[in-house]
């Protein structure tokens, strides 16, 4: 008989070949998502960066062409006042008639605009202006045709009498910019940009001025009206644009106008104020952004929009420089720097929280398989033992069964070879010890009889082995063939969705081929063209491999078979959304008073066809108002009354009748009487303390609702619960608008 020598070849473990590949392709996932949110963190950044500069822009814009509008408009009321001879201005032999009812009248003004000066400059030499320089008060000046000494300046009452002359000082009317200009232009200009010297401080402001003429249209002089220049400083530093960012204003000649900086924008040279060129500037933010927009063949050669990124201390800035213009005469240049680290901070944070849950993620999936794979090696090595035991000659071996079905199986299959051989063994030995008494004459038979046995022995372990390995094999590929054909029905679907996507991308490149620049600049960032080529290309690539995968495991079923898957349609949310975000920092909590809470119970509303950025305006109007009406309310509280009496506000928005939607604003504040009520929507009616309104706001929210959408605006209010603004507009924009 021929001794069988078994050779042990060298093998890898089943631990580590169900293990090992599952975890280097979990790595290989973790390191893409990683880098792929890196990339997509820095793409976010470009922008994020845009929207913040636009909107930026936008709000600048939006404030500047109201603010600016003011002084001339009232300009324009007042003249039309003194050519229909409301307002008299005329001089007799005793000079300019009328003093105390003109100084009055403009008097009255002050109180009600937000402005520093108002005055008439006649041609015969004499004058008469309303001034509040310091911003609190108000004095009148009166002059006469002759110095010396022929101004006077009046401290006035709280009716606007004169109580005492505080000032004298020599005036000529003809040496004066504000007055030889728009004589000489014969039309409402915007005077040259001046600086004075007064006690209270550096005076700058720009006068909007414009001719008068009495009713037979004969020239009487000129009216003007001056705004604080620094005013428009402060609205810059309300802007929420990040800590180093920067916006402000210049003249064509590089002259700063104004600035979110803290920087005035004027010198003091030998106590005497003159205005500052922005590449003198201090602040190295603006003096390099400057000094760069001078490389651009100087100021006045900037006629659109610019943007370009600078690198200012070691940092970059995305800056964006706007010409901003009006129709009487104003020519100046916005420009927005902010820095790229206000963006990167959060994006590289997040980056790196993703990245850790990544490799949390490999973590538990690598302990799991490694779980995994000793539950599934555990009752083959227990197997592996009896068999080596069998081997050996103990066949007295059972196994415990497992609760994987397939390796159950191969258990009690192995049980039953076991039973059947010791059942076997345990016979030849009773019919041993029969045959005992026939030794002599049977050896030779019995001997043949113990080596067929034998040989019937080897053939049913082989056998039963084999049976085993099959149903193990085919365990283990229905295991893997399970989430194969998920992963490769669904990809048909994916390809399908693509496909459907990439056709209706298509769709509309052929039916809008001139898309707004936005979307030109977000196809060109992610190149579309190359996405659409090779995203089918990828899919494609994915299902061969899955179709391989699943060839690999019906080759091994088969093996173990032993019988045989701009007017544009908006979201209204967005635009309220926005304007919240804008707002925020006045609905903070501050020293005196609670934060605002701000509710909002949206409905289920379509896209609106509207004009987005006005509409979005009438928010701002409508919350800022809401917001001011809630200080108001709780400006006398103490702390703990303005904790117990919270300030709220409910915006709600609905459909109504399936064309139209309804957008309702409501606040906890002071309210308004019925009698206001009937006026609110007039121009330059406030509610409002002197100085802190306009009275425009509602009255360009109320036009912009009913003319340039055909929709309503309607206020309601109690004294002492709070007011509702309610917006109504047309879902689809109508043919007559």
């Amino acid at each position: 008989m021929k001794t069988r020598h078994f050779y042990r070849n060298k093998a890898l473990p089943l631990q580590i070949v169900l293990v090992v590949p599952f975890a280097l392709q979990i790595f290989a996932a973790v390191s893409l998502v990683g880098y792929l949110s890196f990339k997509n963190g820095q793409r976010a950044v470009n922008d994020l960066a845009e929207q913040l500069i636009d909107r930026t822009t936008e709000v600048v814009d939006e404030h500047l062409k109201s603010y600016l509008s003011i002084p001339q408009t009232l300009n324009q009321i007042n003249a039309d006042a003194i050519r229909r001879g409301i307002l008299d201005v005329g001089v007799d032999a005793g000079g300019l008639r009328h003093r105390q009812t003109v100084g009055k009248y403009f008097w009255d003004q002050m109180q009600a605009y937000n402005l520093t000066y108002i005055g008439i400059g006649l041609t015969t030499g004499e004058g008469l202006g309303v001034a509040r320089y310091d911003g609190k008060t108000i004095n009148i000046e009166d002059w006469t045709a002759n110095p010396p000494n022929n101004v006077s300046t009046y401290a006035t009452d709280e009716r606007g009498n004169r109580t005492q002359v505080n000032t004298r000082w020599d005036w000529k009317n003809s040496e004066q910019s504000w007055y030889t200009e728009p004589i000489a232009a014969n039309k409402p200009i915007w005077a040259k940009i001046l600086v004075e010297n007064f006690p209270s401080g550096p005076y700058i402001a720009a006068s909007a001025s414009r001719p008068i003429y009495d009713s037979q249209n004969r020239l009487l002089g000129m009216i003007a009206c001056d705004i604080h220049l620094l005013k428009l400083g402060d609205f810059l530093r309300s802007l929420d644009i990040s800590q180093s960012g920067r916006v402000f204003l210049l003249e064509r000649n590089g002259k700063l106008i104004a600035t979110s900086g803290t920087e005035k924008p004027f010198t003091l040279i030998n106590q005497k104020a003159e205005r500052l060129q922005a590449m003198d500037s201090n602040d190295p933010i603006i003096q390099n952004v400057a000094k760069h927009l001078q490389s651009f063949n100087g100021f006045e050669s900037i006629t659109e929009d610019t943007d370009f990124k600078l690198e200012l201390q070691g940092k970059q800035y995305f800056v964006d420089v706007v010409p901003w213009r009006d129709k009487y005469g104003l020519d100046w240049l916005l420009v927005v720097s902010v820095p790229e680290n206000a963006f990167m901070a959060q994006i590289n944070a997040n980056t790196q929280t993703a990245i850790a849950f990544c490799f949390a993620a490999l973590i538990v999936a690598s302990v799991m398989g490694v779980f995994t794979s000793h539950w599934i090696v555990r009752p083959i090595l227990r197997l592996n033992r009896a068999s080596k035991a069998m081997a050996s000659g103990n066949l007295d071996q059972t196994v415990q069964t497992s609760p994987i079905q397939e390796l159950n199986t191969l258990s009690n299959s192995f049980n039953y070879m076991a039973e059947q051989l010791l059942e076997s063994f345990t016979a030849l030995e009773k019919s041993k010890e029969e045959l005992e008494d026939r030794v002599d004459e049977r050896t030779t038979e019995l001997k043949n009889t113990l080596e067929e046995l034998q040989r019937t022995q080897s053939q049913i372990i082989q056998t039963e082995k084999m049976s085993s390995l099959g149903q193990l094999v085919a365990g283990v590929a229905h295991e893997i063939n399970n989430p194969v054909n998920f992963i490769h029905g669904n990809l048909n679907h994916l390809q399908e969705y693509s496909q459907d996507l990439l056709a209706f991308v298509q769709l509309y490149q052929q039916y809008n081929s001139n898309p707004v620049p936005e979307i030109q600049i977000a196809a060109e960032k992610m190149d579309l063209e190359f996405l659409q080529e090779d995203l089918p290309k990828i899919l494609s690539s994915m299902k061969v491999g899955t179709d391989r995968i699943r060839e690999i495991v019906l080759s091994l079923r088969n093996f173990s078979r032993m019988d045989e898957a701009e007017f544009k349609s908006v979201d209204i949310h967005q635009g309220i959304d926005s304007t919240l975000m804008i707002l925020q920092h006045r609905l903070k909590a501050k020293s005196e008073q609670s934060e605002i809470q701000v509710i909002k119970d949206y409905g289920n509303l379509p896209p609106v066809e509207c004009y987005a950025g006005q509409l979005n305006q009438v928010f701002m109007n409508i919350l800022v108002n809401a917001i001011d009406a809630l200080e108001e309310s709780h400006v006398k509280d103490t702390h703990q009354e303005s904790k117990d009496n919270f300030s709220q506000i409910i915006i709600r928005t609905s459909v109504v009748n399936s064309t139209w939607v309804k957008v309702a604003i409501a606040d906890n504040g002071v309210g308004i009487s019925q009698e206001l009520q009937q006026r609110i929507f007039d121009p330059f009616f406030t509610t409002k303390p002197i100085g802190k309104g306009t009275g425009m706001g509602m009255s360009i929210s109320y036009q912009i609702i009913t003319e340039k959408h055909g929709g309503k605006l309607e206020c309601f209010s109690t004294l002492g619960k709070g007011t509702e603004f309610i917006i109504q507009i047309p879902v689809r924009r109508k043919a007559h608008l």
